[in-house]
């Protein structure tokens, strides 16, 4: 079986289709679950790429484990979405992964509101470690990263070697466009994070995200605005 450590023992040639009606979305996650079963797991943060990914996992593969990591500093919009989609979903195992530290004691550790002033370490306690715990036990993570989402996102494959997490990371929608993805999530009448109705295109805890700046033609630059900062740690 294809995992990290043997990653170069293994050829790497997946000729999944960019041109099928999915993008070759459908055809990575059949590959996925009929290769690696239960040993994999989609970490979902139910933004709009998140309702689709669920969406055509369901089609292949109902009972499917999907982990969203709750640092309990979410936007309630993101609580309803999760609910909705249990609704939708109810076979599929939507699991609420929270860190070690509830917000309380992680401030009486390291102070009020750490993540304005070491917004790292706050992702890195919040949802690194806690992401760790989740891949543990599973082979491969299933991943809603786009190649036109951001610059560091740009080479993406539909199979990656992870070796932050040491795991191997599978990306089915790295082809969909921002369009795509709203196409698809109102043809199949998708429920979704309201938020996006209101010009927050990438969604994450509420402290450290803002409506984008359109003008700056970066979908994540409402992320962590002004701290340099432009991922969670999740992806590097």
């Amino acid at each position: 079986m294809l995992k990290y450590d043997t990653w170069e023992e293994q050829e790497h040639d997946f000729p999944f289709p960019s041109d099928s009606e999915t993008k070759g979305a459908m055809e990575v996650l059949q590959w996925a679950y009929d290769y690696y079963g239960d040993e994999l797991v989609y970490a979902c943060s139910f933004g709009i790429e998140g309702s689709v990914l669920v969406d055509l996992i369901s089609k292949v593969k109902p009972d499917a484990r999907v982990v969203f990591l709750d640092t309990g500093l979410h936007f309630k919009e993101t609580y309803e979405v999760i609910e909705k989609a249990k609704e939708k979903y109810p076979s599929l195992n939507i699991e609420m992964k929270k860190p070690a530290l509830t917000v309380a004691e992680q401030a009486g550790e390291h102070g009020d509101e750490l993540w304005k002033r070491n917004p790292n370490l706050c992702c890195q306690i919040r949802k690194v470690i806690p992401l760790e715990e989740t891949l543990s036990g599973a082979s491969a993570w299933l991943s809603g990263l786009r190649r036109e989402q951001s610059e560091t996102r740009r080479n993406t494959q539909y199979v990656n070697k992870d070796n932050r997490f040491k795991s191997i990371k599978i990306c089915p929608l790295i082809h969909w466009t921002y369009k795509d993805i709203w196409r698809y999530a109102h043809k199949h009448s998708l429920p979704y994070n309201t938020l996006h109705d209101q010009g927050y295109p990438s969604i994450g805890c509420q402290p450290c995200t803002l409506p984008a700046d359109w003008a700056s033609g970066d979908a994540r630059s409402g992320r962590w605005s002004g701290q340099g900062k432009t991922e969670c740690g999740l992806h590097q």
